[in-house]
């Protein structure tokens, strides 16, 4: 064999050889058979590429293939994954194609969460496409709205001292100074309250302790005459006060309705008019005896005769003399 020819073949293997390296690391081995594809519609790739690894339950069944925009004009901006898959696993058009994150340093890799309801999906298929948050994202998530609060509070914050510098002007201090001195005044002189009235509580424990035996005492008289009164017949003799109640309420309700001697003098006024008028010529009466005393005490020697009782003359208070 020629010089020229070996190295024919040998440029011709070396051609091979790099076509499927080069194929290789684009994730297609050209030595299997040949591959089911599928194609997967992100917003946002985060990081994947070709050559990423494809999973089904954590076992490696194909690689991403190719990574391309849409060229559709209404979908512009999203990413068209092509994925490959060696394995010949089955599963429905309703699985989902999820982004996860392998590891710090490990790049992103594509998960396949499958689905075994609905029609079997087939190579060239569109599947449906998500984003798994990783522990980067997650911790961003909660400490942005974080992040906005501290710096909400940072900024008024800064706007309270720009007041309160505003607000604590010279004179402000100074007057603050002056009440800080005059609360301390304050309780100093609390202190020397509060030092008297233990002097005096001191001084007037001696009576204060009389006060309370006092008092002690004057209990346990008052727990006596409670005893004796629960011991009493208290109740007879409330039975006893409710009858004599009783008793004089009957007695005056006949003399309003002028039963008896009382009720007859009570409610008939014949036995007033008989004294007033009795009343009134007992007082004429007297009056005649006082004015005319011989029509009642008469001694004559010659016989004269008293004059008669002279009703007028009575009246007006005036002898029968003339």
């Amino acid at each position: 064999m020629s010089r020229e020819v070996k190295t024919g073949i040998v440029s011709v293997i070396i051609i091979a050889l790099f076509i499927w390296g080069y194929n290789f690391l684009k994730g297609q081995n050209l030595f299997e058979a040949s591959s089911r594809v599928f194609y997967i519609e992100y917003d946002n790739i985060r990081g994947l590429n070709k050559a990423s690894t494809v999973s089904i339950n954590g076992l490696q069944v194909g690689k991403v293939s190719e990574i391309d925009f849409n060229t559709s004009p209404e979908k512009k901006g999203k990413l068209i994954v092509k994925i490959s898959l060696d394995n010949d696993i089955e599963f429905s058009k309703e699985s989902i194609v999820k982004i996860y994150s392998t590891g710090i340093i490990g790049g992103e890799a594509l998960a396949i969460i499958p689905s075994y309801e609905g029609e079997i999906a087939v190579s060239g298929d569109y599947l449906t496409g998500e984003i798994e948050s990783d522990i980067f994202t997650s911790v961003g998530q909660t400490l942005n709205p974080l992040k906005a609060k501290v710096e909400r509070v940072i900024i008024e914050a800064d706007s309270l001292l720009i007041a309160l510098n505003d607000v604590l002007d010279t004179d402000t201090r100074k007057s603050f100074k002056r009440t800080i001195r005059g609360f301390e005044t304050t309780v100093s002189s609390v202190n020397k309250t509060l030092n008297s009235l233990n002097q005096m509580i001191d001084s007037t424990g001696s009576g204060l302790d009389v006060t309370l035996e006092n008092t002690k005492t004057i209990t346990e008289n008052f727990a006596k005459i409670s005893d004796t009164l629960v011991n009493s017949n208290v109740g007879l003799t409330i039975k006893t006060l409710q009858g004599t109640l009783d008793n004089v309420n009957g007695l005056l309700e006949g003399i309003e309705q002028g039963k008896g001697t009382i009720g007859k003098l009570v409610t008939n006024d014949s036995l007033y008019v008989n004294l007033t008028n009795a009343s009134k010529e007992l007082e004429e009466l007297l009056r005649e005896m006082k004015l005319n005393p011989k029509r009642f005490v008469h001694f004559s020697l010659f016989g004269k005769k008293a004059k008669g009782y002279n009703a007028e003359n009575n009246k007006n208070n005036v002898s029968n003399k003339k």
